[in-house]
């Protein structure tokens, strides 16, 4: 099966900001869509995230789009809305110390992200979807599939805008196995490996 996993286009939010779930507009989709619609397959179906910054893109794209909430950012519970130098720095370091587990409050931990994740594609059925979502879910799919521990898949560059396919094809989970191709666009189209 092959995954395109397209990052949202830049939420219009002040920077510095803790946003995960919180649900903010994102600049204007259509000249990303645009890009993005010579890159996909035709007819590939395409399922995202129901908050706006992702959601706008997805109807850009395909107005018959699917949406899930699986597919919604890591939420950070009290964090979001919050600028990260507010935030309690002891509460910071406990998540630094322990980037998998540790839940912020109100909010979910890393694996947490990365059990629904995971569950939602177990359900895929077919040779290959579009799924428009955010950082965390993209991140939280290739170290899984590409086995890496949590404090090297949770740094991944993926600019806004951005096209990764991931093939799954006989994939394997963490337990064992080969390494998967996956190739990148970022956001001014060049591409990596």
């Amino acid at each position: 099966m092959q995954l395109f996993l397209i990052r949202h286009p830049r939420p219009l939010l002040a920077p510095g900001v803790c946003y995960g779930q919180l649900d903010v507009d994102a600049e204007d989709p259509e000249p990303l869509a645009a890009r993005l619609r010579s890159l996909l397959p035709v007819g590939t179906p395409l399922i995202a995230s129901p908050l706006r910054r992702a959601r706008a893109l997805a109807e850009a794209l395909q107005p018959q789009a699917l949406f899930d909430r699986r597919l919604m950012e890591i939420d950070f519970g009290e964090w979001e809305g919050r600028r990260w130098e507010h935030i309690d720095r002891a509460l910071l370091d406990a998540w630094a110390a322990d980037l998998r587990h540790f839940i912020p409050p109100g909010g979910e931990s890393v694996a947490m992200l990365q059990a629904r994740v995971l569950d939602f594609v177990a359900g895929l059925r077919g040779q290959r979807f579009a799924l428009v979502t955010h950082a965390g879910v993209i991140r939280a799919l290739l170290g899984h599939w590409r086995q890496l521990p949590v404090s090297e898949w949770s740094q991944l560059t993926l600019d806004f805008g951005s096209l990764t396919r991931l093939d799954v094809d006989g994939a394997t989970d963490q337990r064992g196995g080969t390494g998967l191709p996956f190739s990148h666009v970022d956001d001014a189209g060049r591409a990596a490996t």
